[in-house]
C-alpha cells in the first residue's frame, strides 16, 4: 500500500544538551527533581526549544464504531458510541472535565459513527458507518484506511495551528478495545490470552469470546505485521487509524503527543510502524489496567507517568498526567539558577 506522511525530523540534540545543562544549575541537588528533569530534557529535544512550552494542550478525540460489536465484546450496546459523542460535545464526559482542568483546547471528530450525529461542536469526517464485523470480514478498505490517516493528520494540524502546544489523542467507540487488541496481536505476535481485557468491564465469559473473536478474525483475514495499512484495514478501526494520523501530524510539527491508555497506545505503535520517527515525539501518560497495555508500552519502550488504575479511554488519563508535564515545563523556564539567585554552589 502507498504511504505518503509529512517529513519527521529527528530529536534536536543541541537543545536537549542545552536544558539539560541549564537543569543542573537550577537551585536544588544534581538530579533531586528526578523524572521531571529527564522529561525537560525530552520536551528540548522534541521541540528544539531550550525552555519548552507545552500550554495549551490540545485534545482531538475520534468517534467511531466497529462492526465487532455484534459479537458481545463489550458490555455496553453500540448506542452509546453516539450518545457519548453528544456528552463529549456537551462537556460533561471524563476527559471534558480534565480538559478543562488543564485549559485544553478541545476537538471532537466523527470518523464513523453508526449513525450520524448532528450537533454543534461535532467535526464531521465520517468516512463509513462504523468499520466491518472483522469476525465476517475486513474492518475497511485499502482506501479507507489511508483515509482515516489523512484526517487525523489534517485535524492534529489543525489544532496545532491554532496553537496547541502538546497533542493529546483520545477516543471513543464501543468495541474499540477488541479491534486494538487484533492490532497489537497482529503487530507483534502477541498472543490474545496476553493482551486481551475485560474492555468496558466484561463478565467472564465475555472476556472468553472477545479473546476468541479476536484469535478468529485474526486467522480469518492474516494481516501482514509488516504492512501496517493491513493490519488496520483488516482487524483496525476507523478511530484508531484517524489517531495514529494525529500522531503523525503532530511529530511533523515538533509537538510531543502525550498517550493516554491502551487504545492510544495502539494507534501510537501503528503510527511509529508506519513512520518510525513518530517514536521520538512520544511521552507515555499513564498505564492503564488493560493487560496489553503494559505490553505496548514495553514494545514502544515508554515508561508511564502515572499508573491509577485507569481505564477510561476518552485521553482521560493523558489529560491527568499533563500537570506532570508542565511541572517540568515551568521547571526550567521559571526556576531561579544559583548564579542568579546568588545562591551557593558546592
Amino acid at each position: 500500500m502507498e504511504k505518503r506522511f509529512p517529513a519527521i525530523a529527528p530529536r534536536n540534540q543541541e537543545a536537549s544538551e542545552q536544558t539539560r545543562q541549564h537543569v543542573d544549575q537550577l537551585t536544588k541537588p544534581l538530579g533531586s527533581l528526578g523524572r521531571l528533569e529527564e522529561l525537560a530534557v525530552e520536551l528540548a529535544a522534541m521541540t528544539g526549544e531550550t525552555f519548552p512550552v507545552v500550554t495549551p494542550p490540545g485534545v482531538l478525540v475520534f468517534a467511531a464504531d466497529h462492526g465487532v460489536a455484534a459479537e458481545g465484546v463489550s458490555a455496553y450496546p453500540q448506542e452509546v458510541t453516539a450518545q457519548m459523542l453528544l456528552n463529549l460535545v456537551n462537556g460533561g464526559a471524563g476527559i471534558n472535565v480534565f480538559a478543562r482542568q488543564i485549559g485544553a483546547m478541545q476537538k471532537f471528530v466523527d470518523v464513523g459513527v453508526a449513525v450520524e450525529v448532528e450537533a454543534p461542536g461535532v467535526i464531521n469526517r465520517r468516512i463509513r458507518a462504523g468499520s466491518g464485523n472483522m469476525l465476517k470480514e475486513a474492518a475497511m478498505s485499502a482506501d479507507e484506511a489511508q483515509r482515516t490517516l489523512a484526517v487525523g493528520i489534517e485535524l492534529a494540524e489543525q489544532i496545532i495551528d491554532e496553537g496547541a502546544k502538546v497533542l493529546i489523542v483520545g477516543e471513543v467507540g464501543i468495541g474499540n478495545t477488541t479491534a486494538s487488541s487484533a492490532i497489537l496481536s497482529a503487530l507483534t505476535g502477541a498472543d490474545p490470552d496476553e493482551i486481551v481485557g475485560r474492555g468496558t468491564g466484561l463478565d467472564d465469559a465475555g472476556w472468553q469470546r472477545k479473546k476468541a473473536v479476536v484469535r478468529e478474525a485474526l486467522a480469518l483475514h492474516r494481516p501482514d505485521a509488516n504492512e501496517p495499512l493491513d493490519v488496520l484495514a483488516k482487524v483496525g478501526g476507523l478511530e484508531i487509524g484517524a489517531m495514529a494520523g494525529a500522531m503523525i501530524g503532530a511529530a511533523s510539527r515538533r509537538v510531543p503527543v502525550l498517550l493516554d491508555g491502551f487504545i492510544a497506545t495502539v494507534a501510537a505503535l501503528l503510527a511509529v510502524r508506519l513512520a518510525p520517527a513518530v517514536a521520538d515525539y512520544l511521552i507515555a501518560g499513564h498505564r492503564s489496567q488493560e493487560p496489553g497495555h503494559a505490553f505496548v508500552l514495553n514494545v514502544l519502550g515508554k515508561q508511564p507517568l502515572l499508573d491509577l488504575n485507569l481505564r477510561l479511554g476518552e485521553g482521560s488519563g493523558a489529560a491527568v498526567a499533563f500537570s506532570i508535564v508542565e511541572a517540568s515545563s515551568r521547571m526550567v523556564r521559571e526556576m531561579a539558577t544559583f548564579a542568579s539567585a546568588g545562591v551557593s554552589d558546592r
